[in-house]
């Protein structure tokens, strides 16, 4: 039928009904106005749901724009002024106005031509990329192994208690973290697998277990906006934009202006265990995963991370395993200039406190979410961590700022390296048995054997089809 069938047929087949007083609302006694109200909020003010740390969205959008070479203009400033003080005083009608211009001013920013920013590569596609670096042979891991299948055991649980571990601490600097609990090594509280950065990577692996390695960018956004009701930064706009008809990669570009913040960074591990042994494929997947939301730098963080995981089926040695991982992030890009500074800061200091300083001096200007303090963590945990699992979880976790994502990272790089008996007990917790998120459909809860066993057969039957 066609749509003006479809509608007529509505139309003429609508029987008059005669409403009482209270069904003649377009809320149906919801207050539509407070909900709108309350998401309105969240853009001025919130606080993480874990730890508790406070974010302004919409400040550190002005933030992200002029980190990435934009000018935000006066005008803007004083709309964002503006904002706070009706934020303060929970004026919404002014609120809302505020809200709408400033986001018009955003997204009209200019370009600042004297930003260092734009002395860098720009890598717009996943082509561009692959020509500016060497990819080392693969080295065959056989996936239908047991051995495999545990080491993807490992990998998912490392990343659980990683996450687990850092929700209770984000968004946080090292000094405050160290005055308030003082050398963190353990939980805080009890653990839990409630955490919204698994989420993308079941939304991943659910597109892969269906199209293997053709899996697509526009395959990722489908199981998006399919299985994932809400986001954050630049998850949430790529997740308006899809909702909108805007695909990727338009839809990690258009107005979006946290899209070299952590979100890509933080889901790379799954596209690191899709590729075992195999670099370039693994940086393939990320790149495809990383332009649904994000652009240029903030692709090149789940590029990074996606390498290393993938490196880690086949390396014995974690510095090896950042070395070359930095081999294969083109040099004359922004990011590459922030991970091999921190990676030199390795090896200046004696203490991983005193790399830390040195990084958090350079990069003070970036975002606690932002993709490049984060990749320092990173780089500095695992270099200082020297393969230790709890050495290495205490230095990720005492460097602060978006430790979850962070942590989520890195230790599954050491699991997978080492396999699940090098992780100590007492951090494994009853509650990673079953993971639990906000995703609807089969992903709201499922098991560790459930998740594992759905990882592993979808490799093996990508590869059948490869």
């Amino acid at each position: 039928m066609k749509a003006w069938e479809i509608a007529q047929k509505v139309f003429t087949e609508a029987k008059p009904v005669i409403r009482t007083e209270e069904e003649q609302t377009w809320t149906d006694n919801v207050d539509v106005s407070g909900f709108y109200d309350e998401n309105l909020l969240l853009d001025w003010g919130s606080n993480v749901p874990g730890s508790g740390a406070p974010e302004k969205i919409m400040v550190a959008a002005i933030q992200a724009l002029e980190n990435r070479g934009y000018k935000v203009s006066e005008e803007g400033y004083r709309l964002l002024h503006q904002g706070l003080d009706a934020y303060e005083k929970k004026d919404f009608v002014t609120l809302h106005k505020v809200s709408a211009l400033l986001r018009r001013e955003l997204a009209n920013a200019e370009k600042d031509e004297d930003s260092p920013y734009w002395t860098y590569g720009f890598y717009h596609s996943f082509e561009e990329y692959e020509v500016k670096v060497s990819f080392p042979e693969k080295i065959p891991v056989d996936t239908s192994t047991e051995e495999f299948k545990e080491k993807i055991h490992a990998g998912w649980l490392a990343q659980l208690i990683g996450g687990a571990m850092g929700t209770m601490v984000e968004g946080y600097t090292h000094e405050n973290l160290a005055e308030a609990f003082g050398d963190v090594t353990g939980y805080l509280r009890e653990p839990n697998t409630y955490n919204d950065d698994i989420t993308f990577e079941l939304a991943f692996l659910d597109a892969f277990s269906r199209k293997g390695y053709e899996v697509t960018s526009e395959d990722i956004a489908l199981s998006w906006v399919g299985l994932i009701p809400c986001g954050w930064s630049a998850e949430e706009f790529a997740l308006r934009n899809i909702k909108n008809g805007i695909f990727p990669p338009e839809s990690g570009t258009y107005r979006n202006p946290f899209n070299e913040w952590i979100g890509a960074q933080m889901r790379a591990g799954i596209c690191g265990m899709a590729a075992p042994g195999d670099p370039y494929l693994a940086a393939r997947l990320a790149f495809r995963d990383g332009e649904v939301s994000h652009a240029n730098n903030g692709i090149l963080g789940e590029v990074f991370n996606s390498i290393m995981t993938s490196l880690a089926f086949v390396t014995d040695d974690v510095k090896e395993i950042v070395k070359k991982a930095m081999e294969m992030i083109p040099r004359d890009s922004e990011y590459y200039s922030v991970i091999s500074f921190a990676y030199d800061c390795c090896f200046r200091y004696d203490r991983w406190q005193d790399a830390l300083h040195a990084c958090e001096e350079k990069y003070h200007r970036y975002n606690w979410i932002h993709a490049y303090p984060n990749a320092c963590c990173e780089i500095i945990a695992l270099i200082y961590g020297n393969g230790d699992f709890r050495e290495t979880l205490h230095i990720i976790t005492m460097c602060g700022i978006d430790v979850d994502c962070n942590a989520g990272m890195i230790m599954p790089i050491l699991a997978i390296q080492k396999g699940i008996h090098s992780i100590p007990q007492e951090l494994i917790h009853p509650a990673f048995g079953e993971l639990v998120t906000y995703m609807r459909g089969d992903y709201r809860k499922l098991t560790m054997e459930e998740l594992v066993q759905k990882t592993v057969n979808s490799i093996n039957k990508a590869k059948q089809e490869k």
